[in-house]
């Protein structure tokens, strides 16, 4: 008899976040020892307890308020949003995604 758990999809990694990012149409995602970045700005990175991203502060508010993430007081570069960890890693996908589209867009009443 086979377990169900036996064919449980993997959980993501960083590693895994980051190639499919990588894969990028746009060619704008980079990884370097920091992190992932977008047009040279940090978007995420992994810490010891998740993946830290870059969201809008409503969308970072409303994950922290849902217990999906935590606020982290980034020592990082500027961040445009709200810097948070994600500690489930099925939910890296989506939230790095979210931060590459909000990092990369380029800043109200600046051109791309």
């Amino acid at each position: 008899m086979t377990d169900e758990s036996d064919f449980a999809p993997a959980l993501p990694t960083f590693e895994s976040v980051a190639e499919e990012l990588l894969r990028d149409p746009d060619d704008d995602v980079s990884l370097t020892t920091t992190g992932l970045h977008v047009h040279d700005r940090l978007f995420a990175y992994p810490d010891t307890e998740g993946l830290v991203v870059d969201l809008p502060v409503q969308r970072a508010d409303d994950l922290v308020g849902r217990e999906v993430a935590e606020p982290v007081r980034a020592g990082r570069a500027e961040p445009r949003g709200a810097w948070v960890r994600i500690g489930d890693p099925e939910d890296w996908p989506e939230l790095a995604s979210e931060a590459h589209q909000f990092v990369g867009e380029p800043a109200v009443g600046r051109e791309s």
